[in-house]
């Protein structure tokens, strides 16, 4: 006689593995649990999306996923610290800055790494964390604000151009050790760039001009987030 049971319901390391992947998938983020601190990973990658879907052939960050996102870690009592991962080609300049400005007014401790590079809009996203990481092969392109479409030829818009650079090198500047007069030299440098003005720099460059806080990857950045979480909830520093 076979005895009747009742089916086994799914482990709760099961669950949250599978939430896991979903979350790697849809936002390319995890959640990781340690004895230090609860880590969440965020990567931004591809083009910074705006108003315009970019192609679907695009690897695309899009602004309306991470804003409320970011407000939501903001919030969590889960989360004790936010790892961003940054490989991004740049894109549109005010969803970038809107990302930037979101991370800069979170309380929680942040940690952003460049990798592969963090071009145009992108050094905003580098520089808005507490601590900023660079690896030694990473790249930041810096130029001046660029507008595709239709452009009106009147003294407004090259006033508009001028006000948002103004915005960028103002924020850049703001949260990082470079000067608004260093950081507005690299955009107009002419010696640099093929077909344009600007300035191509790497990680250990980055560092040396005071726009990355330190030459570093995963362990460094990890190390610098755990030790945040462990100061913003006034334990001592591990020996």
């Amino acid at each position: 006689m076979t005895e009747n049971t009742k089916p086994t319901e799914p482990s709760q390391e099961n669950d949250e593995n599978k939430e896991t992947v979903q979350n790697i998938l849809d936002f390319s983020s995890a959640l990781t649990r340690t004895p230090l601190g609860t880590v969440y990973s965020l990567s931004i990658i591809g083009q910074i999306e705006g108003h315009m879907v970019a192609s679907n052939t695009t690897k695309t960050t899009k602004y309306e996923h991470v804003l409320p996102l970011l407000a939501k870690l903001e919030e969590s009592e889960e989360v004790d610290g936010i790892l961003f991962l940054l490989n991004t080609v740049g894109g549109d300049v005010e969803a970038g800055l809107a990302i930037a400005e979101l991370i800069a007014s979170m309380t929680k401790p942040t940690v952003s790494i460049v990798l592969g590079g963090s071009h145009s809009i992108g050094v905003p996203l580098a520089v808005a964390a507490k601590r900023s990481f660079a690896v030694p092969s990473a790249a930041m392109t810096i130029h001046p604000v660029r507008m595709s479409g239709t452009v009106i030829a009147a003294p407004q818009t090259y006033n508009y151009f001028q006000r948002l650079q103004d915005r960028i090198v103002a924020f850049v500047s703001g949260h990082s050790q470079i000067s608004a007069e260093d950081f507005q030299a690299l955009m107009l440098k002419k010696d640099d760039m093929a077909a344009d003005v600007g300035s191509v720099i790497y990680g250990e460059e980055a560092v040396r001009l005071g726009i990355i806080d330190q030459v570093g990857g995963l362990s460094d950045g990890l190390q610098c987030l755990y030790r945040q979480i462990r100061e913003k909830k006034g334990k001592p520093a591990a020996q």
